[in-house]
């Protein structure tokens, strides 16, 4: 059985707004069915205000000096070891893969879309950007568990644009492979496969937050999200990014893209992502995919993350899982 768990709490104020009358309030903890971390669902406050700001501007005024962009990218970003690729980067289509100067792992990566593409809103995140992007990391990973065995632990993540983490504007996406999971790694892949199974079997049969199938990867509004608008996807029978084929690729990076679309249909330009993998050959652990929505770049604007995200470990969101499926339906074949 799936314990889709939640408690509502009612709390009591004298409201300004009525005349200091009394007037009740509520939130909705919830408990995701797989890893027991907790969200807060508060009622609609507009925490995240949607895009407004010339992002146009700001990718203007970050251009000059960008390491990634073509002028600059061939001269100050550095190259893979021989053992990993014989060239120094990995190119698929428009997408460029090198090393990260900043070691966050101990085959630590970075990939643009495009060095020609300094500026690319969530609407332009097309299939064909993503799926390319996304198989410049398949490479890196599938050479660095080869020329080192002991890393098995592979993931692809973004941080797109500033309010997101990342450090520059130029989008991009960072791969890791480390002897040594994350601590979101080690508790998906504690999870047993029949756990999975049942969540994703549970939420089919109710159908409020599934999304639909693309083919072979079940998309999803997250039950106890991680962060604003956080959507959910897997796919069963691989686990580990090296296992995606150029068929699985190309439809990932098209899911990828229908999210970013609807992200930017609700007024958002940026996000996080992570697909996390676990070693090749674990049992019944499906690859799992988490995106969430970040506050938008604007002179000044309101960080997502709070005490709670950061020191607590618990999302607090007002944008409902069960609202965030009603604005995607149809996008993912449902």
């Amino acid at each position: 059985m799936v314990d889709f768990r939640s408690e509502k709490l009612a709390g009591e104020l004298l409201d300004p707004r009525r005349g200091f009358e009394p007037a009740a309030v509520e939130l909705e903890i919830r408990w995701d069915p797989l890893t027991r971390q907790s969200a807060r669902i508060l009622p609609d406050a507009g925490l995240l205000p949607r895009a407004n700001g010339d992002l146009q501007r700001l990718a203007n005024g970050t251009r000059a000096g960008c390491p990634f962009c073509r002028d600059r990218l061939e001269t100050v970003t550095p190259k893979l070891l021989p053992a990993l690729s014989e060239s120094g980067r990995i190119c698929v289509g428009e997408a460029v893969l090198f090393p990260n100067l900043v070691p966050y792992s101990k085959h630590s990566s970075v990939s643009v879309y495009s060095p020609d593409r300094h500026f690319l809103p969530l609407g332009e995140l097309s299939p064909r950007l993503i799926g390319d992007n996304l198989a410049t990391q398949i490479v890196f990973a599938r050479a660095a568990t080869k020329a080192d065995p002991e890393s098995r632990w592979v993931s692809t993540n973004a941080n797109h644009m500033l309010p997101a983490g990342s450090s520059l504007f130029h989008p991009h996406l960072q791969g890791s492979v480390n002897p040594f999971p994350t601590t979101f790694q080690k508790l998906l892949a504690d999870v047993a496969g029949a756990q999975f199974r049942s969540y994703l079997e549970s939420e089919k049969r109710d159908g409020t937050r599934y999304l639909g199938s693309t083919g072979h990867v079940d998309w999803l509004a997250s039950f106890a999200p991680l962060g604003p608008a956080e959507l959910r996807a897997f796919v069963p029978g691989v686990a580990s990014p090296t296992e995606l084929d150029g068929e699985l690729t190309e439809e990932h990076g098209g899911g990828i893209a229908t999210a970013l679309g609807l992200y930017a249909d609700l007024g958002f330009e940026s996000f996080n992502m992570a697909l996390y993998g676990a070693p090749v050959g674990t049992p019944d652990y499906p690859l799992n995919l988490r995106m969430m929505c970040r506050s938008n770049p604007e002179p000044l604007y309101r960080s997502d993350a709070t005490w709670l995200e950061r020191l607590h470990w618990e999302a607090a969101v007002d944008i409902s899982p069960e609202r965030l499926a009603e604005e995607a339906a149809g996008r993912f074949g449902r």
